[in-house]
């Protein structure tokens, strides 16, 4: 579910689209025309993990997707931590997983969720147990990985390359099919 802001959070005042000259030029923000409070609406970091557990990888549903839709771990990063122990905390809390090993793969935009995700591949052991959040998981060879056309799945393509494989984009209609059952406002977070 997308949240809006639309009233100031330090005095409680209607906020209102305003333009103001900013180190960019001309901008229209919401802002608030008692107090001055401007809603930057920046994007909200993400960390997400290409979790490998002896040579395979780690892909899991959320509770909220259609039967057919695995995708990666992800989290939001808490305040106070770093991305990388950040995203060795959401492996944890949501598989049970110990972290190894993490190295960053990149940042990927996510425009649809006014989100930028920080991937990295991390190398994991242990006995899965996944939190509420988490439904089902399967683990995936190498080779049998197929990215999806979003943020963490470009992340996935990047990484497949640097380990010497060409990648494979689910299609048009496989993706469709994936996605089949997932509802108007909830959006995968990956």
């Amino acid at each position: 579910m997308q949240y809006e802001t639309n009233f100031c959070p330090h005095c409680a005042t209607d906020l209102e689209p305003t333009v103001l000259m900013e180190d960019g030029g001309e901008k229209e923000r919401l802002r608030c025309p008692a107090c001055g409070w401007t809603h930057w609406n920046n994007p909200t970091p993400v960390l997400a993990a290409i979790v490998e557990v002896n040579g395979r990888v780690l892909l899991a549903r959320n509770a909220a997707w259609p039967p057919k839709m695995f995708a990666l771990i992800t989290g939001f990063m808490e305040a106070g931590e770093s991305p990388a122990e950040g995203v060795a905390r959401e492996v944890k809390e949501e598989t049970n997983l110990d972290v190894k090993s993490i190295s960053i793969v990149g940042a990927y935009e996510f425009l649809r969720m006014n989100q930028v995700i920080i991937a990295y591949h991390v190398v994991a052991d242990g006995e899965v147990r996944l939190s509420p959040e988490l439904v089902d998981y399967k683990f995936v060879n190498l080779g049998e990985l197929k990215c999806w056309p979003a943020g963490t799945g470009y992340a996935l393509a990047d990484w497949l390359k640097s380990r010497g494989y060409d990648p494979v984009f689910f299609t048009e209609e496989e993706n469709a099919e994936r996605r089949r059952g997932l509802g108007e406002g909830e959006a995968p977070k990956n």
